[in-house]
């Protein structure tokens, strides 16, 4: 098993520092963000103490660390480790087999290219119990704004640059990718419709539009049109 090497910081911690511990309000996805770990957050205060779970591609460990004491948490991330977070690859898991009962993986895979996706979704299933369920959250290549850009000038927005999401894919794709690997969809959720012009300005003044941002989401809660998804799998029961 790979052991923690202090204060590694690779990619974007080498120079942004911890910045999903200490978030700025003027941070374009700041309202997604804080969206997304509510509702993994109840995710988590649903589960059974000592509940098995790793949370795969962590960054800096805040949901490992918060949950240490009720749940049998563990996190991994290739660009960070620390006394809590493991330096160690989506590709090469260091568990054995069925080793965790509920596996997340937040806002990672589209940070790997095609081919390594599949990987990392086979070990996420691999290290995960018969039965046990794989939260993941994917930005949605094909949400609201990026259709009808697509509809105006023949090409999707990215949801980010190729450099930083070379997994890009519409969210459909990233559910038949789990699907292809023995997951059933249990739940998809959407976070944030990205209506044109709204979406603008509230990504030019997100602390101040934060409430606009949760709105649009309760109004117009279909996933295919939100910029972020939440989906819920579960790996079936062997025979």
């Amino acid at each position: 098993m790979a052991e923690p090497l202090p204060n590694l910081r690779l990619g974007e911690y080498a120079t942004r520092g911890d910045y999903h511990r200490r978030l700025e309000p003027s941070w374009e996805f700041y309202p997604t963000y804080l969206a997304k770990l509510r509702l993994v957050r109840q995710y988590l205060d649903a589960l059974p103490r000592d509940t098995r779970v790793l949370d795969a591609g962590c960054g800096e460990g805040i949901l490992v660390e918060e949950y240490a004491r009720k749940l049998a948490i563990e996190g991994i991330d290739p660009n960070y480790s620390s006394g809590r977070v493991k330096h160690a690859s989506l590709a090469a898991l260091p568990y054995p087999d069925a080793g965790f009962d509920r596996v997340l993986c937040l806002d990672v895979l589209e940070h790997l290219g095609y081919a390594d996706q599949r990987i990392a979704v086979g070990e996420l299933s691999r290290v995960l119990r018969p039965g046990g369920e794989l939260l993941i959250s994917i930005p949605n290549l094909a949400h609201l704004q990026s259709r009808m850009h697509f509809l105006l000038r023949g090409r999707l927005i990215r949801t980010a640059s190729e450099l930083k999401h070379p997994g890009d894919r519409p969210a459909e794709e990233f559910i038949r990718l789990c699907e292809s690997a023995g997951f059933e969809l249990v739940e998809r959720r959407g976070i944030f419709p990205t209506v044109p012009v709204l979406t603008k300005w509230i990504r030019r003044h997100p602390a101040t539009l934060l409430p606009l941002h949760g709105w649009l989401t309760r109004l117009v809660p279909v996933p295919g049109w939100c910029f972020l998804n939440l989906l819920r799998f579960r790996k079936p029961e062997q025979p």
